[in-house]
């Protein structure tokens, strides 16, 4: 599974940034590794360092091998909060397809 980071220009420290999250998703997501080959993740400060609640979001694209792509989306105060959001939520969608494919 190929996990690939993707944030804006007003998320500090991007390089550490995305090895935490590579970690953090290999870590979560690795019971799926023989479906997924592919997790995007985009990072973004929708007010850009302006302040304001919900301004920090996380999408995942997760790709699951024969299958159309499946996305989650979340947003929070904190970038660490929409993080787990949005992969409890890619988490529960990969599951439900992989159930699908089963039956």
């Amino acid at each position: 599974m190929t996990i690939q980071v993707n944030t804006d220009n007003h998320i500090d420290g991007k390089e550490d940034f995305a090895s935490y999250i590579k970690d953090l998703f290999n870590e979560k997501l690795k019971r799926f590794d023989s479906h997924v080959t592919r997790i995007e993740v985009h990072l973004s400060d929708e007010n850009a360092g302006r302040g304001g609640s919900d301004d920090k979001k996380c999408n995942i694209e997760a790709r699951i091998e024969n299958h159309d792509p499946i996305f989650a989306s979340a947003t929070s105060n904190e970038m660490h909060v929409a993080i787990s959001d949005a992969l409890q939520k890619i988490k529960t969608g990969i599951d439900r397809v992989l159930d699908k494919i089963k039956n």
